[in-house]
C-alpha cells in the first residue's frame, strides 16, 4: 500500500514538474473586421494586400478631432503608382465604404479563361481591377476592365471575379 501511495505521490511531481506555462499572444480585434472578411486579402495581389493593409491599419485619431458629429464621414485617399484606395471613414474609425482602383493586374485563371474561351487569338492588352465595398449592405464587388487586341481590333470587356462578362 506503501508503494503505491508513493508511485501515485511521485508520478503526480512529476506531472506537475514537465507543465510549462504558455503565454498566448493577447488577442487583436479589428474594428473593420467586416471590410478585412469581405475583401478576402490572403488571395489579392501584392500591391492590392499593401493598400489594403494600409487602409486596415490607419490611425484616425488626429482627423476624428476634427469632425463635430458621429455621424460626419471624411474620405481618405491611398495612393501607389499602379493603384488607389478612396476610403470613406466615420469618426470612430469604421470603413464606411471604399472604391479601389489597380492597374495590370494579374488576373484571375477564372476570367483568363473565360476570356481566352469567347475570344480565341486575342491578346490581353491591360487591365483595370476595381474593387466597391460598402458596409451596410455588407457588399463587396469586384470587376475587371479588360482591353484586348487581334491585329487591328480592340476591344474593352469586362466581368467579374469568376470570369462572369458583364
Amino acid at each position: 500500500m506503501k508503494r503505491i501511495l508513493l508511485a501515485s505521490f511521485l508520478i503526480i511531481l512529476s506531472l506537475q514538474l514537465n507543465a510549462q506555462i504558455i503565454e498566448l499572444p493577447d488577442a487583436v480585434i479589428y474594428l473593420n473586421s467586416d471590410y478585412l472578411n469581405a475583401i478576402d486579402i490572403e488571395n489579392a495581389p501584392e500591391r492590392v494586400k499593401k493598400l489594403e493593409e494600409a487602409v486596415l491599419n490607419y490611425n484616425n485619431t488626429a482627423i476624428s478631432d476634427l469632425y463635430d458629429d458621429k455621424k460626419d464621414i471624411y474620405l481618405v485617399s491611398f495612393n501607389i503608382p499602379e493603384g488607389k484606395i478612396i476610403a470613406s471613414i466615420n469618426k470612430k474609425g469604421e470603413i464606411i465604404r471604399t472604391l479601389e482602383k489597380y492597374n495590370n493586374v494579374r488576373l484571375p485563371l477564372e476570367v483568363m479563361q473565360a476570356i481566352s474561351n469567347r475570344f480565341p487569338n486575342w491578346g490581353i492588352v491591360e487591365d483595370i481591377y476595381h474593387i466597391k465595398y460598402h458596409c451596410e449592405s455588407d457588399s463587396l464587388k469586384k470587376e475587371y476592365k479588360v482591353k484586348i487586341k487581334n491585329e487591328d481590333q480592340i476591344l474593352t470587356i469586362k466581368t467579374n471575379e469568376k470570369g462572369d462578362f458583364i
